[in-house]
């Protein structure tokens, strides 16, 4: 699952990527920093602790990204 967000405070998208079949968990901010996480409940809690949806060009856009890890967040607990 792949993500890319334009945000109001840099030129290059934000990029979240929680990739399962190679254990990669990642966000770069739209300033070429990053964070990496060791699983993805710990990166899509910290995009809810440290995002907001006004940071964002468009916020249904982040609103979606939300929703999607909120299934996928779901899903693991199911299985």
């Amino acid at each position: 699952m792949e993500f890319s967000l334009c945000s109001y405070d840099g030129a290059l998208p934000v990029e979240v990527t929680i990739d399962d079949d190679n254990g990669r968990y990642t966000i770069r901010k739209s300033d070429t920093s990053g964070e990496y996480f060791n699983s993805p409940r710990e990166l899509i809690q910290w995009v809810k602790v440290h995002f907001h949806p006004d940071e964002f060009c468009h916020p249904d856009k982040f609103r979606e990204m939300l929703s999607k890890m909120a299934e996928y967040e779901l899903n693991e607990l199911l299985y």
